[in-house]
């Protein structure tokens, strides 16, 4: 794992004298952003340095957009995916609305003071400094007169166009967990701490571990999904509803219920992950209890026999 620093007024910034660095929010640490951070390291081997990850402790939107973003991880997972992607270091800037504010070049003399490091990977687009205005070219001029190397990466393609956050947040809006999969490298998750249910599905011998998840982790689109549940370092099949169940919509408590097959502990206010495999269906409003439990005994099954 890779030593995290804070980019802030107590950071050695002679650490980045030589080094070579791939810069950007990095949301999800996709295989694009794998891609764009394997440059970098490939890049320092050759110039026998260090590689870093640099990227912000928060995404940028969550500043400018509130409200309007859906997060593919929380900050803290993205740092510590970043910390495992196989750079040397990572590197985080603290986003203040000071920082923000910086012009282009003052931005890059904040981040890097006096010295440059020897170069810098950023991907198609790069925008930075106040309203955005620092680009590629503004980048590539900047290096040009500290001896810092900088290269624009076309952005990685799979399943025939680029890979990029947005795109994945569009698959998974649309329950196609397994796509998105495909271009995370690895099954979208999310993190919650169980709360009391409605009570429901107890009664109808089908219990549920109840979430709450907050509207801008909730990338998933509504619906029924094949998907696993870590609890305590053990991993669960799960029948998992996401949103909330029309059935019940008028007293509906939680917005992620999740049936654990062959779990019966009691894990209220435990903090568990629910791992996105397969959309089973949509969500719908059923015309008595009995249709309702028959397709969730479909939906168990389906996922005891194909996970």
């Amino acid at each position: 794992m890779a030593e995290i620093f804070s980019v802030d007024e107590a950071f050695d910034r002679t650490r980045f004298e030589g080094a070579c660095c791939a810069f950007g929010v990095f949301d999800g640490v996709h295989k694009g952003h794998e891609a764009l951070i394997s440059c970098a390291i490939e890049d320092s081997k050759k110039r026998g340095s260090a590689s870093f990850a640099l990227t912000f402790d928060l995404d940028p939107d969550e500043m400018f957009r509130p409200g309007e973003l859906k997060k593919l991880m929380t900050n803290e997972d993205r740092i510590r995916a970043l910390a495992a992607s196989g750079a040397d270091f990572v590197a985080v800037l603290p986003f203040t609305r000071e920082f923000a504010s910086l012009s282009p070049e003052d931005f890059l003399a904040s981040t890097f003071g006096e010295l440059a490091p020897a170069s810098i990977h950023v991907g198609e687009g790069f925008r930075f400094g106040a309203r955005a205005k620092g680009t590629e070219e503004t980048l590539i001029e900047w290096g040009s007169r500290h001896s810092c190397s900088v290269t624009p990466h076309e952005l990685l393609c799979l399943e025939g166009a680029p890979v990029s956050a947005t795109r994945i947040r569009g698959l998974l809006s649309t329950g196609n967990v397994e796509e998105a999969t495909k271009l995370l490298g690895r099954p979208w998750k999310v993190r919650g701490t169980v709360v009391s249910g409605r009570g429901e599905g107890a009664q109808m011998g089908i219990r549920t571990a109840n979430l709450s998840i907050p509207d801008e982790f909730r990338a998933v689109g509504d619906g029924v999904y094949a998907a696993y549940v870590h609890v305590d370092g053990k991993r669960y099949k799960a029948a998992v509803n996401m949103g909330v169940a029309a059935t019940f919509a008028d007293r509906s408590t939680a917005n992620c219920e999740a049936h654990l097959l062959d779990f019966d502990g009691n894990i209220y206010g435990c903090e568990i992950e629910v791992e996105f495999i397969a959309w089973l269906r949509p969500m719908r409003v059923f015309d008595d209890v009995d249709e309702l439990i028959a397709t969730i005994m479909s939906n168990i099954e389906w996922v005891r026999e194909h996970l």
